[in-house]
């Protein structure tokens, strides 16, 4: 599952299908109509939310946005209706970590969304999130691969 902080502009089509399917699946977690996935890391930021089926919610919404701006037809109605003001902050090396992560599989896939991601030294974020100060997110995959190395470390 990865639901990408980074504003789902920068997605090709590929990745949006994915981290709407994964979005939803998350909300379901979050909301827990499933059994599956509840320890999934990349929920830690929502649970650590004052609302987390409100962000979720938000996050969702900015996805199915994005999606029909591209004239792709997302069902609002699979959305749940809370609401959440606010925002989750997330690390500025997280958000490098995603850049990079996304680059290499837009190179493979979407050179012109490729460009457009790499045009920008700090990528616009899912309206969900601001950028704070920091490193990689402590439940990020990779960073155990990495003997848990900060970005600033890198």
């Amino acid at each position: 599952m990865r639901l990408w902080t980074l504003h789902p502009k920068y997605l090709d089509t590929k990745g949006l299908l994915a981290v709407w399917r994964e979005a939803l699946l998350a909300q379901a977690v979050l909301l827990g109509r499933t059994r599956g996935y509840t320890r999934h890391p990349q929920l830690a930021r929502f649970r650590a939310s004052r609302s987390p089926a409100g962000f979720i919610a938000r996050y969702l919404r900015a996805i199915r946005a994005e999606a029909v701006a591209r004239g792709y037809r997302f069902d609002a109605g699979k959305i749940n209706g809370a609401h959440a003001k606010g925002s989750i902050p997330v690390g500025t090396g997280q958000v490098e970590f995603e850049k990079r992560h996304l680059a290499r599989k837009l190179r493979r896939r979407d050179p012109s969304r490729l460009s457009v991601l790499l045009s920008a030294r700090l990528p616009d974020l899912n309206p969900v999130f601001r950028a704070v100060g920091g490193g990689i997110e402590t439940w990020e995959k990779s960073t155990k691969k990495q003997g848990g190395r900060s970005a600033g470390r890198m």
